[in-house]
């Protein structure tokens, strides 16, 4: 990869001079916004218009700012609330598995069946074998 050869490269006293007088215009323009708005004597209706659009984009700001943190705030409640939730379902899931479990048993099977006058087969199948016989 090449290096980079124009920031190695030093501002000439020209280039220089204009970035200052940029710099320092910008600082008085600053200034002398905050001198005209901070001053009492300077407060008139005429700055208070001229400045109105900049005042009313702060405001629209300031409504945006706390509208997103509402929903944020709400958002995050429901995210709680749907949590407990599913915590909740998984317990409900689990204890109904293991009930299902219990009940699918050899023996809880028998002795649910038992009452309605059936009884659990003590021998084993019996295997039926048919014989086919072979054609001459």
């Amino acid at each position: 990869m090449g290096k980079n050869t124009i920031r190695q490269q030093e501002l000439s006293e020209e280039v220089q001079e204009e970035l200052q007088e940029a710099v320092e215009e910008k600082a008085e323009e600053t200034q002398k916004f905050l001198r005209t708005l901070l001053t009492a004597g300077n407060l008139s209706i005429y700055s208070i218009v001229n400045y109105l659009p900049f005042i009313g984009f702060v405001a629209l700001l300031m409504m945006l700012y706390i509208t997103n943190r509402h929903f944020a705030e709400r958002t995050i409640r429901k995210i709680d609330k749907l949590g407990k939730e599913v915590k909740e379902l998984s317990w409900d899931h689990k204890s109904l598995s293991a009930e299902l479990m219990k009940m699918s048993t050899q023996t809880e099977i028998a002795k649910r069946v038992d009452s309605l006058g059936l009884k659990e087969r003590v021998e084993p199948p019996i295997k039926i074998e048919i014989v086919k016989e072979k054609k001459k």
